[in-house]
């Protein structure tokens, strides 16, 4: 079965909700009419990855304009009781196309974040979503972390699909938990735009014998608004340059790695390759030894399957 995806690298209308949305709807039209059947957006693109902000925290204190900064961040990320899910479930549905989005998440129920991965279906809607297990470093000050139960995957009509957010792909237990699934189509949307993030994509992709598609923003210093310069002044311009890829089973680059401009990567996924690449190492069969490893994943859901 072959699949043609889309990968996102692009810039999001900085803490505006509503306009990155609309941005998300075009851009989903358009890469819809050239076929894709699966277009992936980068780590929070919903309102935007705020890099360089401390929201004025520091060990010991947090100052009153940060935690306006933070109550902004908040009004602009996505609630999935909201009609905002129902435009994107709505396109989807009308291009029959999948989308894998990134964005910072509210709930009612609470006051805190989530750095989420939205998955959508043109048949089922919100087929499900992953929050990040572990913000790194000071991004542990917006987003609160998620539980097993957020390690989901789909089987799909395109194949199995699951993923990680940036730096969770550096714990080996997460990535494992992927691969126990059987994932097919591996999605990790990401700030990291180091020129080392190819080499952990590859990685995972040899490692999982499955896709990998890696998704960055394209960002500049200049595109955050006015009334944010300040928080950023001692960033360099090329705040992040990208670095989005597509990755085989054997670790060969499909397309990209794209640095230094936006765009959109677009490959046709021949997911026969999977089993072919299986024939020398296969991580959760003749390569596992169950006899002396065993994972167990506390709350992980069963891959959940669409319906026919």
């Amino acid at each position: 079965m072959k699949v043609k995806v889309g990968i996102v690298q692009d810039s999001p209308i900085f803490f505006d909700k509503k306009k990155t949305i609309e941005k998300i709807v075009n851009l989903t039209i358009k890469y819809a009419k050239q076929g894709c059947e699966l277009l992936v957006f980068p780590e929070s693109f919903i309102p935007g990855y705020p890099r360089g902000f401390s929201f004025g925290a520091k060990v010991g204190s947090r100052t009153d304009e940060g935690r306006k900064l933070y109550s902004e961040y908040y009004k602009n990320s996505i609630d999935l009781q909201s009609k905002d899910l129902k435009i994107l479930e709505e396109v989807s549905k009308l291009y029959a196309i999948y989308l894998v989005i990134g964005a910072t998440e509210k709930q009612d129920t609470n006051g805190s974040l989530y750095c989420s991965m939205l998955y959508i279906s043109p048949t089922e809607g919100l087929l499900g979503v992953h929050r990040k297990i572990k913000p790194t470093g000071t991004e542990r000050i917006i987003w609160g972390e998620a539980y097993g139960e957020s390690l989901v995957s789909f089987k799909t009509k395109i194949g199995k699909l699951g993923g990680l957010i940036c730096w969770e792909n550096y714990m080996p237990l997460a990535r494992m938990s992927m691969y126990q699934k059987g994932v097919e189509i591996y999605i990790a949307p990401t700030a990291d735009s180091r020129e080392q993030w190819t080499a952990t994509m590859k990685h995972i992709a040899l490692e999982g014998r499955c896709f990998v598609l890696g998704c960055n923003q394209y960002y500049t210093k200049s595109m955050y608004p006015q009334e944010y310069q300040s928080l950023v002044e001692n960033e360099p311009e090329d705040i992040c340059p990208g670095g989005s890829i597509i990755v085989s089973p054997l670790g060969k680059v499909i397309a990209g790695p794209l640095f230094g401009e936006a765009g959109v990567l677009i490959a046709e996924l021949d997911l026969d390759e999977i089993n072919h690449s299986k024939l020398d190492f296969d991580v959760i069969g003749h390569y596992a030894r169950n006899d002396i490893f065993h994972l167990t994943v506390k709350d992980q859901p069963e891959i959940r399957a669409e319906k026919e």
